[in-house]
């Protein structure tokens, strides 16, 4: 199988891992919308949310979990949490995926969720989720 996110889950491909547990992989998107933007995966293959009843509810503890971390050391107002299944919805990668979009105070709004914060720095922001790099701050 061709797919990215196994090729990631294997660690046939580097990403930045920022949570993991038994059932699912997060890490940081490589092009991000905001500070903090995380993927959320299942670590067996999935075409998308409708693929399969129970895919959603195995990586439930591991959205959660990382949403939880993006607020807790990045200093995070919010979370805008999506999901997209099939092309027509704007699907790119066919592996079931949780966008999980940090959102701070400066930048609000639903409708301002995707448009990327220049100069974002990920290897900063997977220290600062790592616990090594200081919460909030410049660069959102």
């Amino acid at each position: 199988m061709d797919c990215l996110f196994c090729a990631i889950v294997a660690g046939d491909i580097p990403s930045r891992q920022v949570y993991a547990d038994a059932a699912a992989v997060a890490f940081l998107d490589i092009n991000p919308w905001k500070r903090g933007h995380t993927l959320v995966i299942p670590r067996r293959h999935v075409d998308d949310l409708l693929a399969a009843d129970e895919a959603l509810t195995e990586i439930a503890a591991a959205i959660n979990a990382t949403a939880r971390l993006l607020v807790d050391r990045l200093g995070a107002d919010g979370v805008n949490l999506l999901s997209s299944a099939g092309a027509v919805a704007g699907q790119e990668v066919f592996h079931l995926h949780v966008h999980l979009v940090p959102r701070y105070a400066d930048d609000p709004g639903l409708r301002a969720v995707t448009d990327r914060v220049a100069g974002i720095d990920l290897d900063e922001v997977a220290a600062a989720l790592a616990g090594a790099g200081s919460s909030g701050g410049a660069g959102r």
